[in-house]
């Protein structure tokens, strides 16, 4: 299953490759010059968050140089974390912030991107129509997927409901989860539910459970084409302001550009907003995976918002271009 899934979001992507075309950018500072003769091989492994972003990137990188090849395996931003620690790979895909205790083992981190994690709920649910017009506060999700009793919706105020909520979370220890978790002060350790493994496996799990509710990222939960909610799943909207209505300013759940546009803006909360990273053992010492992240950071980005994702914002862009060399840092407003 989910090999399905990766092949399906990574044949979505190809169509967004064609379109980009293979740009010489020539040798200006920081750009990929596709005369350069590049040869050899990046390893990735890490979040699925960012894993169709990745492969997309890949890909193209791979058209401009054709003698490298780059592995690329999903299997949560913990695995990647400990592949890259412990040599097994050269960048880990990472979806959440990085510890002490992990920049202290080495771990160094560029950010490329930005999405959020969105609670999720199966489209059949026959409370569904009253949850979406009423929204879900914070306090509430914090019961939801923190309690140890079987909820129902009528629970919480304002859901008059008597449906049983079938709750599911990670099995794996990733950034979506921790993400989730820390929107309302807690940790992944911290929630409740039945244990699914990977992105692709709680939303295949929601689908197929009419009482199921859960949570995913971004490119998970949208239809990369027709960039509408994937057909079984809905998104339980953020009631922010807590007064227990969706108002106009935080109804943009149907459409992913619109998803996408509130991120951007801050309507939709950080967390579960955040960044996303590749994270190498050590300033990358490797020419070639160095030349992989100064492409992303360049000509890279141009495949961010296709792909489903949102671009960082400027300031912070700049502070990973001086990272990676790209720019001076006297040339940016820090």
């Amino acid at each position: 299953m989910l090999k399905t899934y990766y092949l399906l979001t990574c044949l979505a992507l190809a169509g967004l490759l064609s379109l980009s075309g293979c740009k010489n950018s020539g040798s200006k500072a920081g750009g990929t010059d596709a005369n350069e003769e590049l040869k050899g091989h990046i390893s990735i492994s890490g979040a699925f968050a960012l894993y169709p972003l990745t492969v997309a990137w890949a890909e193209e990188f791979k058209k401009l140089h054709p003698d490298v090849s780059i592995d690329i395996s999903a299997g949560g931003a913990g695995k990647g974390m400990a592949d890259v620690l412990s040599g097994m790979v050269d960048l880990a895909m990472f979806s959440r912030e990085v510890t002490e205790e992990e920049t202290g083992k080495g771990a160094w981190k560029v950010a490329v991107a930005k999405d959020a994690v969105f609670p999720t709920i199966n489209a059949e649910n026959p409370a569904l129509k009253e949850i979406q017009a009423k929204g879900i506060t914070k306090d509430q999700f914090l019961e939801l997927f923190t309690s140890e009793e079987h909820l129902t919706w009528n629970h919480f105020e304002g859901i008059q409901s008597t449906e049983k909520i079938n709750v599911y979370t990670r099995s794996d220890a990733c950034g979506a989860a921790s993400m989730w978790a820390n929107y309302y002060g807690k940790d992944q350790e911290d929630l409740k539910g039945i244990g699914v493994y990977g992105d692709p496996g709680i939303a295949d799990a929601v689908k197929k459970d009419k009482y199921g509710i859960g949570y995913n990222n971004l490119i998970y939960i949208y239809d990369i084409n027709t960039k509408k909610v994937a057909s079984g799943l809905a998104v339980i909207p953020i009631d922010v302001n807590e007064n227990r209505t969706i108002d106009p300013e935080e109804s943009f759940y149907e459409n992913m550009s619109n998803v996408v546009a509130a991120i951007q803006d801050g309507r939709y909360p950080a967390p579960p907003a955040r960044n996303l990273y590749l994270i190498s053992k050590g300033k990358p010492q490797n020419d070639l995976v160095n030349r992989f992240l100064i492409y992303i950071l360049t000509e890279g980005q141009e495949l961010t918002t296709r792909a489903g994702y949102v671009e960082l914002d400027a300031k912070t862009m700049k502070v990973q271009r001086i990272k990676m060399g790209i720019e001076q840092e006297n040339q940016a407003d820090l």
